[in-house]
């Protein structure tokens, strides 16, 4: 519990710095942290150590709003406005964008080339399993389970178990029976009732 006290008072210093940092949120060491003044973290927001955080530009940002446990090696870059909302949990090793890297041109080098920024967001009461992948241009709603090394790319309705690569749904809640049930990829109930 120690380090916990330690990475508050990491917190507290580095305060100054975000856009926002709401206390009693913590922060590990991170491995970097780039454009601290477009990032806003908001109240009860655990980030363990080894996060890479970067806003490629000064008009992007990234949001984590409150209640958010993030596990450790976290890398997320935002090239727009990429939003986490509360009571998510991100388990370790997760890669969250909004930014892909144009590859037309063919013969000049892929980081010269436009970067093309999607919206991106993970909905309330998420949760993000071991080393996904949460690809620019996802939208996951409200309380979605994204499977361990899943690789998401696509909007996705609240209330959804995605897995796979590429990720795909394979269960949802039906508030109708009150029930979690299998899925076709497309979302559409496939067990009886």
């Amino acid at each position: 519990m120690i380090f916990k006290l330690l990475w508050l008072i990491r917190g507290m210093l580095y305060k100054p710095f975000f856009g926002k940092f709401c206390l009693p949120s913590y922060i590990g060491k991170p491995v970097f942290i780039k454009n601290f003044k477009r990032i806003y973290v908001g109240k009860r927001v655990r980030i363990f150590p080894g996060a890479r955080i970067e806003v490629i530009n000064k008009n992007a940002s990234i949001v984590f709003e409150e209640n958010i446990s993030i596990g450790q090696n976290l890398h997320i870059t935002a090239g727009g406005n990429l939003l986490i909302k509360k009571n998510t949990i991100l388990a370790e090793n997760i890669m969250v964008t909004d930014i892909d890297h144009d590859y037309q041109v063919i013969g000049k080098p892929i980081w010269e080339q436009n970067i093309i920024v999607k919206k991106t967001q993970i909905g309330e009461n998420c949760f993000i399993g071991y080393g996904a992948v949460i690809q620019a241009g996802t939208i996951l709603g409200k309380q979605c389970i994204v499977g361990a090394n899943a690789v998401v790319r696509g909007v996705f309705p609240d209330y959804s178990v995605i897995v796979g690569i590429p990720a795909k749904i394979v269960k949802r809640y039906d508030t109708a029976s009150g029930k979690w049930r299998r899925t076709n990829e497309k979302g559409e109930f496939i067990d009886e009732i």
